[in-house]
């Protein structure tokens, strides 16, 4: 009996003693179906037509499906305190941000799908968190950018790499490189045009790599490459090889691939799409010996050149070959130049000096290598004194030049001997085409009867000058034999040529004869005597001006007031009133009568005169004269 009551003392303990069952049906989000019985734990909720990452996800999930949804971004929060997830599908989405360290709680993560979705740039933080990633789908997406720290935490364990079917014109080769443990590379369907030497040579354990549909026009070797043997499918393939895949591309089947013609491959998917000759043709029929090179030729450069000190100055180079050419400049000290702060190298072969000194006067080298071999050439540069400072307010004369400055004259003996100096430099000038005449800006033309050619249409003027490499043409009428060229650069050097465009009567084709070429240079445009600064011409000529207005207002009033004075007060142009009389004088014999004395006179000049007496009389209403 006393066995009973305790038992019914521990039967209310029993149910506090077992775990609890977690409550299921409330984290496991709507139209998703969860693995939860047993583990690992997953969520599927793949085509449930879901807009955002559910926030009611079972955070002890391992696996989390989303694929063929529409969800437009991953938040921060979204994917929070999922430290056991191992498998994340994201594909075919509408993803167009993925928020910093919005995997930064995944540190178990495996594998990360986002493929399929419209990602355009892929940065430094997105990514962060995946210590443990070993497959990384990105394809299909619009990624246009990838930045060099986006592998960062998960370089050491990568390895299978997609970033197929993108928009991607450069990679960040140096991030790439390190990972050591990527064993599928996947590049094809980008717009990469070039892969820089030793991309791939610390992927020891890379199996597969697909460069196919891009813009490479070549492909360097590689020590991966060399060490491994490349095959094209990967039936059959042992576990050594290496899959290379690198169809669809413009290849330029020269020299530089050579190394790859070389292997032995089966297939025939490849084409050259150039040189010309070998262009369509699939590259494994193409024989070795057909893969060539052509060695650099310098076809331009500057004429010698002088600049004063402080000045900057342009040297040019342009070669010709295949593979094109590279230029570098070497400086009269055998310096190797390249960008610093005083100078620039252009890839186009142009070196351009900010800011000369004399130490800079010497011969510069050009040189133009490929795979080929190299040319050089030699650039002149001279470098005077500085310049005089001018005067803000200074009048500089150039010294007199009869005529208009753009008038055509004869070559002198100085531009003549420049001009045979410059010629040394280039092709010999053709008697048959001379330049009789030039300026500043215009030079005359002119060429002998080319009669023996048949079926001339017209000729074609074609020149350039020695600052830029734009050619000129123009179309002369057949029956001439001379042109006038205008709206030349003053103190530059031109190469011309003429061409006489005529019928073949063997073909009926219009074909091209030349007539002949010749190199001139015009003449510097020298600068008129300039008159002062306009403000102050300005200044100058208003204030004359009203020197002018002042003067003749005083010399107008001073003439008014002489002849106010001259009329005795009274203003010009009126008679003056007679004064009030207050007798009436008559002439007698010299008696005097009763009469006031009159006012004294003003002062007047003495001057001779003789004494009247006069005999006066008061005037008055009372005497009116009397007949006689």
């Amino acid at each position: 009996m006393a066995v009973l009551p305790l038992l019914l003392c521990l039967l209310p303990l029993a149910p506090a003693s077992s775990p609890p069952q977690p409550a299921t049906s409330s984290l496991c989000p709507r139209r998703c179906r969860c693995q939860t019985q047993s583990l690992p734990l997953s969520v599927l909720c793949p085509g449930a037509g879901l807009l955002f990452v559910p926030p009611s996800l079972d955070r002890r999930a391992a696996e989390l499906r989303l694929a063929d949804n529409f969800i437009a971004a991953v938040r921060r929060r979204d994917l929070a305190n999922m430290t056991g997830l191992l498998h994340l599908s994201l594909s075919r989405n509408t993803i167009r941000h993925v928020a910093a360290g919005a995997f930064a709680d995944l540190r178990a993560l495996r594998a990360l799908h986002l493929d399929g979705n419209r990602l355009t740039s892929l940065g430094e933080g997105q990514l962060r968190g995946l210590v443990n990633l070993r497959h990384l789908i990105l394809s299909n997406n619009q990624l246009a950018a990838l930045a060099a720290g986006a592998l960062d935490d998960c370089a050491e364990t990568l390895e299978d790499l997609d970033l197929s079917y993108n928009n991607l014109e450069q990679l960040p080769w140096e991030a790439l490189g390190r990972l050591g443990n990527v064993n599928t590379l996947g590049l094809d369907h980008n717009l990469l045009a070039s892969v820089p030497a030793g991309a791939f040579s610390r992927l020891h354990k890379l199996a597969r790599l697909d460069m196919t549909s891009n813009r490479l026009t070549t492909i360097p070797p590689d020590p991966l490459f060399s060490r491994l043997p490349l095959l094209a499918r990967p039936r059959g393939s042992p576990a050594s090889a290496l899959v290379l895949a690198f169809g669809g591309n413009p290849l330029h089947c020269n020299c530089e691939l050579v190394w790859l013609r070389r292997l032995a491959r089966e297939d025939d998917l490849e084409a050259c799409a150039s040189p010309p000759a070998l262009g369509g043709r699939y590259f494994w029929a193409v024989g070795e010996e057909e893969f060539v090179c052509e060695p650099p030729v310098v076809t331009h450069r500057s004429p010698p050149l002088a600049v004063p000190a402080g000045r900057p100055a342009a040297l040019r180079c342009r070669a010709v070959g295949d593979p094109e050419p590279r230029v570098r400049w070497v400086s009269p000290q055998g310096r190797l130049l390249g960008n610093s702060s005083r100078a620039r190298a252009f890839p186009n072969g142009t070196l351009e000096l900010l800011v000369t000194e004399p130490s800079d006067g010497g011969i510069f080298t050009c040189i133009a290598a490929n795979a080929a071999g190299e040319a050089t050439a030699a650039v002149e540069l001279t470098v005077g004194p500085p310049p005089p400072p001018q005067l803000a307010n200074s009048t500089s004369c150039d010294p007199p030049r009869d005529g208009d400055p753009d008038a055509l004259t004869p070559p002198s003996a100085a531009s003549a001997s420049a001009s045979a100096k410059a010629a040394d430099t280039g092709p010999p000038a053709d008697r048959g085409v001379q330049v009789t005449e030039h300026g500043a800006t215009a030079a005359l033309i002119q060429w002998p009867d080319q009669r023996p050619i048949p079926g001339i249409r017209m000729y074609q003027i074609q020149y350039n000058s020695s600052a830029d490499d734009i050619l000129v043409y123009r179309m002369i009428p057949a029956d001439s034999r001379s042109f006038l060229l205008t709206d030349l650069a003053s103190g530059r050097t031109y190469d011309l040529c003429v061409l006489a465009v005529y019928e073949d009567s063997a073909t009926g084709l219009t074909a091209t004869r030349p007539v002949g070429c010749a190199r001139f240079s015009t003449e510097l445009a020298l600068r008129p005597c300039t008159a002062p600064h306009a403000p102050f011409l300005g200044g100058t000529m208003i204030i004359a001006l009203g020197g002018v207005i002042v003067a003749s207002v005083l010399v107008f009033i001073f003439v008014l007031l002489m002849r106010y004075k001259v009329h005795g007060g009274q203003p010009p142009g009126k008679a003056k009133a007679p004064a009030p009389v207050s007798s009436v004088c008559s002439q007698t014999n010299g008696t005097l009568g009763p009469a006031p004395a009159p006012p004294a006179p003003e002062p007047a000049a003495p001057r001779a005169h003789t004494v009247v007496q006069l005999d006066c009389e008061p005037w008055g209403p009372s005497h009116e004269p009397t007949g006689p």
